[in-house]
């Protein structure tokens, strides 16, 4: 599992990329691994979200789970390849498996937002208990 540095990542298992007032959002290998094979992605709508609600969904073999907003703003762009090819979250998950790219001016919420340590930590701690 890798947790790339220029990252920041919620405690939900997703990660931010910021491009200016652009916050790319994804799913950590942590929470692609721990799904397994990725069937079905339910992307955001392109609306209003708050930090910390419930903007999708994402169907394994092994279960379903929610997506959570890390930041609030405008979801302005969606990954509509993973329509057709869920899959991508598996396999590229930093790269081609992003989700969503919420525009935002909230960069105190992207600040909060744990570094690639910290989430590090949070992953050996939870894998140790």
């Amino acid at each position: 599992m890798s947790f790339p540095d220029d990252l920041r990542y919620s405690t939900d298992h997703e990660w931010v990329r910021r491009e200016g007032d652009k916050f790319t959002v994804g799913i950590t290998s942590f929470a692609q691994e721990a799904l397994g094979d990725i069937v079905f992605v339910e992307r955001p709508k392109t609306e209003q979200v708050a930090a910390g609600d419930v903007f999708g969904e994402i169907e394994s073999t092994k279960s379903v789970s929610e997506l959570y907003a890390p930041i609030s703003g405008k979801v302005v762009v969606t990954n509509e390849q993973l329509d057709e090819h869920p899959e991508v979250l598996n396999a590229d998950p930093y790269g081609d498996g992003w989700i969503a790219v919420i525009e935002s001016e909230d960069l105190g919420a992207y600040e909060a937002l744990l570094s690639s340590a910290q989430y590090e930590e949070i992953i050996s701690a939870a894998a140790e208990a």
